[in-house]
């Protein structure tokens, strides 16, 4: 008698697919909760400016405890910095908001406002002011060393006029 092989039958057993159903399951139910979450403002905040229920100067002026007509704005001198042979310089000019009963005294300090900026500017490398978004970082760097020099709620806001690269 010869053997006769049997094949096996022994196929891998296919795994459940009920992991599967539940992960599905459970990411529609976070996707929809994050969903629910960023719609209704309990995530990032509520946001009420894009209804149009405030504009930015009302929001800042009630943010400074100021009305518009106790706002004023003193103007810096412009300064230019070198930025070395292939980078050519930079122009920069902005005013400062403030409270009307402050400008004599910001206006007095001016000299020292333009040295503080002056030299924040030169410390600067060609790629800090290059990135598009840096503007808004630099903007916060110089107006709270303007703040410094000119003492605490004096100086409610930096704006900037120019800030061209040649």
């Amino acid at each position: 008698m010869a053997d006769v092989e049997e094949p096996e039958t022994d196929a891998p057993k296919k795994g459940s697919k009920m992991p599967l159903i539940i992960g599905f399951v459970l990411a529609l139910a976070s996707g929809g909760g994050g969903f629910y979450a960023v719609q209704s403002g309990m995530l990032f905040g509520d946001d009420s400016h894009a209804d149009g229920e405030m504009d930015h100067a009302e929001d800042h002026a009630m943010e400074h405890g100021s009305t518009l007509d106790d706002v004023a704005f003193v103007p810096i001198d412009p300064v230019v910095i070198s930025l070395g042979e292939p980078h050519g310089h930079l122009r920069f000019r902005a005013q400062l908001e403030v409270r009307s009963e402050f400008t004599e005294d910001v206006t007095k300090l001016m000299p020292r406002v333009v040295d503080v900026l002056n030299n924040y500017l030169r410390a600067l490398e060609v790629e800090d002011i290059a990135h598009g978004a840096s503007l808004t970082r630099l903007r916060a760097q110089m107006l709270r060393r303007v703040q410094v020099v000119t003492g605490t709620g004096r100086v409610d806001d930096l704006l900037i006029m120019e800030f061209v690269l040649n």
